[in-house]
């Protein structure tokens, strides 16, 4: 998709390419405009509609609550700030899983009223009949291995998925199957690191982690935890850039201050 019909710069051809050429692929979380602005403008390669807006943004445990319309709403307020990177966005639960007709209804919907450029589905064999029928309509997927969000409740914790060779091989498996269907790129979340970089040099396609180590083909992060405004989340894979819960509340409470005081306005802030 593109504004105005222009074509993105990052497409899944250039995505193909970076790998190739073992350029890596950087991919942050954006939910609104002002945001996804300044990600443009900083020169992101893939921005992800994250349904962990269900976590940052509206303040739920897990990601399970967030409904298709709201991803929508999301989606096309980041769509309108940019020209240049990908924009993915997460199918949120209950939309794909168990029913292919409703999975190829919810992903058509999503790219028609958001004007996204492909969609991320959770999940390898379980859900493999959904993603070849979205993927049957032209609709470009992204996988989405490991620990998988979505699926909190039957892992029953957060913690690294993979470690025993069962599960493991699995995931390779999974990793396989989802690229053979067609899909254009995959994430590894929280896995060990020798079996994300094992990921990435069998697949043709570009494997993108979090807390998948350094051997993949690219990283994301959301946006909220490395910006530092989440401190209650902090994982091992996460590397804060900056502080930005603290200098936030600084302003909030300067402001305060000063309305209290009646310092703001001053006379060069009014008419």
């Amino acid at each position: 998709m593109s504004i105005e019909g222009k074509q993105r710069v990052i497409t899944t051809q250039r995505l193909l390419e970076m790998k190739q050429k073992g350029e890596k692929i950087a991919m942050l979380t954006a939910y609104d405009y002002s945001f996804a602005k300044i990600l443009e403008e900083s020169g992101i390669d893939i921005i992800l509609v994250g349904d962990s807006a269900a976590n940052v943004m509206a303040g739920h445990e897990t990601t399970l609550p967030i409904t298709l319309d709201q991803m929508i709403y999301h989606a096309q307020s980041v769509v309108r700030a940019v020209n240049n990177p990908m924009v993915v966005v997460d199918m949120p639960f209950g939309t794909y899983q168990g029913d292919t007709r409703q999975a190829v209804s919810s992903a058509i919907k999503i790219m028609k009223e958001s004007e996204a450029d492909a969609l991320k589905v959770e999940g390898g064999a379980e859900v493999m009949e959904s993603v070849s029928r979205i993927l049957s309509t032209g609709i470009p997927v992204m996988g989405h291995l490991g620990l998988t969000p979505q699926s909190i409740h039957k892992f029953g914790t957060y913690t690294v998925r993979a470690r025993e060779d069962a599960e493991a091989n699995k995931l390779i498996a999974d990793a396989i199957a989802l690229e053979d269907a067609g899909c254009f790129a995959l994430v590894l979340e929280k896995i060990p690191a020798s079996l994300g970089e094992k990921v990435a040099s069998i697949l043709k396609i570009p494997v993108i982690g979090i807390g998948a180590g350094s051997g993949v083909d690219g990283q994301v992060l959301v946006m909220h935890d490395m910006l530092g405004i989440n401190k209650e989340f902090s994982p091992r894979f996460l590397r804060r850039y900056h502080n930005l819960h603290d200098e936030i509340h600084k302003a909030f409470v300067a402001y305060i201050k000063d309305v209290k005081s009646s310092d703001f306005p001053s006379q060069d802030e009014q008419y």
